[in-house]
């Protein structure tokens, strides 16, 4: 099965999506559990964004690396310079400036839930830059049930006192970028190979990341343990991975029928941050997590006359029993 068959079918979208979703769900305990090795506070901006710089020049080369054992070329291809450096700069450098800085102060679950605002800052841009994809009511009542749900999320420990301090607004910029980079990288793919566009913007994207944080921090101020080298290869596949499979989605489907599988990202977040960090998943967690899912599902639901590639799968399948009992 070619690649854009396997992208265009409904149980290979599904399958992608959903582990692109625990993958990057997977991400915030581990930027905590790598701060915590590597004695990275909050104050240490220039170590966080070095870093990141790390994560994403590591993801570029796996990247690279797969596309050389598989016969692809790997080299840099005229003309492409503009287009990966736009990618570069809002899909890695912007989004994770501002992540990093935004992970250090709040928990592992706050960042999983405020993470579900990707689909909905997706759902904003869309709108100013397509004619045929408009907010509406439906949109406009599912949105504000996610934001809803980001707010109620930073009701501390569980008691009615609301806090959304600098590293929430950080991670919500962080998280606008992203998705302006997810619409950015659509465009693009219609031209570029993906794997070409994601390595590449990837590597200049985490060497700009890498170049602000080593001139105030220096190139090597950490001592790595075993642990910390495993969990920062671990970060590097995860990007490699996660956006190799979400840009393939993006570039053979259409936003409104995929961005759905996003809400899978803050669940495998808020579950995975609470078993490995052993962070308190209380009443105000669940209902934010709750607000943050339902509103995602609501933006993305299909119009009824609508058919979604999966049910329209499915709905053969049944055509073609139904049509078989009724020769037997």
């Amino acid at each position: 099965m070619s690649s854009e068959k396997f992208f265009k079918h409904p149980l290979g979208v599904m399958f992608a999506a959903t582990l692109a979703s625990l993958l990057w769900g997977s991400a915030f305990p581990y930027i905590k559990l790598s701060y915590d090795e590597l004695e990275i506070g909050k104050e240490n901006w220039s170590e966080q964004l070095l870093f990141a710089g790390y994560r994403f020049v590591l993801a570029a080369l796996l990247i690279l690396l797969f596309m050389k054992l598989i016969r692809r070329k790997v080299g840099y291809q005229r003309g492409t310079l503009l287009k990966v450096s736009k990618i570069g700069l809002f899909q890695t450098f912007l989004q994770y400036a501002f992540f990093y800085y935004g992970m250090s102060m709040i928990t592992g679950i706050q960042g999983a839930i405020i993470a579900g605002t990707t689909s909905f800052f997706q759902i904003l841009i869309a709108h100013f830059m397509y004619r045929n994809d408009r907010v509406n009511l439906r949109k406009i009542i599912g949105i504000a049930l996610g934001f809803g749900g980001v707010i109620l999320a930073n009701v501390t420990k569980g008691e009615m006192s609301l806090h959304m301090g600098v590293g929430e607004i950080c991670l919500l910029l962080g998280l606008f970028f992203g998705a302006f980079g997810n619409v950015l990288s659509k465009n693009e793919a219609k031209e570029l190979d993906v794997l070409y566009m994601t390595s590449w913007q990837m590597l200049l994207g985490g060497s700009a990341l890498l170049a602000v944080g080593a001139s105030f921090a220096g190139p090597f101020p950490f001592a790595f343990t075993w642990n910390a080298m495993l969990m920062l290869f671990y970060l590097a596949f995860l990007s490699a991975t996660g956006f190799v499979l979400w840009n393939n989605i993006m570039k053979y489907n259409k936003v409104g029928s995929v961005s759905m599988y996003l809400f899978l990202t803050p669940v495998f977040g808020v579950v995975l941050s609470a078993l490995m960090l052993g962070e308190v998943v209380h009443l105000m967690v669940l209902a934010a997590l709750g607000l943050v899912v339902s509103g995602i599902v609501i933006v993305n639901q299909q119009k009824k006359n609508a058919t979604h590639p999966s049910r329209k799968w499915f709905s053969r399948r049944a055509g073609y029993r139904q049509s078989r009992d009724e020769s037997i």
